[in-house]
């Protein structure tokens, strides 16, 4: 038997908190996507203005990240031709994101989820993703 650790809904909630608060201070209205480690959705957040093309890339990059447990920007720089990962993205349907924005979410050293952002440029959905972790994590250090 396995015990997991996973993301609850307060858990999800707090992530899209500090989501929303960093893209309202960048002003880009983002999409935003928690999944569980096993990249199922858990809560998604379409703030107003966020693109609805932007929908499908959240989520995805958040599935992207908590399967891989890297950063999609990461798993983008080993998608190059050449490179060991290239056409990665073309594989589980076309699921696989390599465009920043989606981060894989850890407590205790393990992967418990995702995050996935989109709507802004690569660099403003990573910003906003990195912002959302910092905020999760500094919640989880208060509870301790």
């Amino acid at each position: 038997m396995l015990t997991l650790k996973r993301l609850d809904i307060q858990d999800a909630h707090a992530l899209i908190a500090g989501a929303r608060a960093k893209a309202q201070e960048i002003g880009v209205p983002m999409c935003i996507a928690v999944t569980d480690e096993s990249g199922n959705l858990i809560a998604f957040e379409r703030m107003d203005g966020g693109n609805i093309t932007s929908i499908g890339l959240a989520i995805d990059k958040s599935f992207t990240a908590a399967g891989v447990q890297k950063g999609t920007d990461v798993l983008g720089e080993v998608n190059q031709p050449g490179m060991p990962a290239h056409g990665i993205s073309s594989t589980l349907g076309g699921r696989m994101v390599t465009v920043a924005g989606g981060l894989p979410v850890f407590a205790d050293g393990v992967v418990v989820g995702g995050i996935g952002i989109s709507s802004g440029s690569p660099a403003q959905d990573l910003q906003v993703a990195q912002a959302a972790v910092a905020a999760f994590s500094n919640d989880k250090m208060l509870e301790e």
